[in-house]
């Protein structure tokens, strides 16, 4: 079932190309997640339709469950905070779908669509303003630099998973 949607959403995704600005060779790389609120939601197509409209190519893409334990290696830069506990277990609460997009100033673009944190405060139109329901049900996690984009796109995928990777 999972090869099978992993198919479908490529094949339905294809032809993947590169973006990249006048003079520049090589486009940017992030991760996406649409959390289990965004599964559950049945938003991941309209996410996806963000994405795209606005420059941005999926590289790699799948859908897994994260046990908590995983979900607590990816957030472990937040162990401290007093959100963690809870947002560890909705990420655990069900599947996500995470996927590696590409494009010219991928991180800023990505970051840009999703809206602030807090859904109340995101602006207008944004997938948080038009889709979360509070701070721990915000849909969306997107990297926040180059330097995370790379640590969070490895935790994810083998190189090998990523079609037109960054080298």
């Amino acid at each position: 079932m999972l090869r099978t949607t992993l198919f479908f959403l490529f094949a339905c995704l294809a032809p993947f190309s590169l973006m990249a600005a006048a003079g520049d060779t090589s486009p940017q790389q992030t991760l996406s997640m649409i959390k289990p609120d965004g599964i559950a939601n049945k938003h991941v197509g309209e996410i996806i339709a963000r994405f795209e409209k606005n420059g941005l190519q999926i590289s790699a893409a799948k859908m897994l469950h994260l046990t908590a334990e995983q979900a607590g290696q990816f957030y472990a830069v937040h162990k401290d905070r007093p959100f963690y506990k809870d947002l560890i277990n909705m990420m655990s609460s069900g599947p996500v779908m995470v996927m590696v997009l590409e494009g010219e100033d991928a991180i800023a673009k990505n970051r840009q669509l999703m809206g602030a944190t807090d859904p109340s405060k995101a602006a207008a139109s944004t997938i948080r303003a038009d889709f979360s329901k509070s701070v721990t049900e915000n849909t969306v996690h997107g990297s926040d630099s180059v330097e995370n984009a790379k640590l969070e796109i490895a935790f994810f995928f083998k190189p090998e998973e990523i079609v037109n990777p960054i080298k």
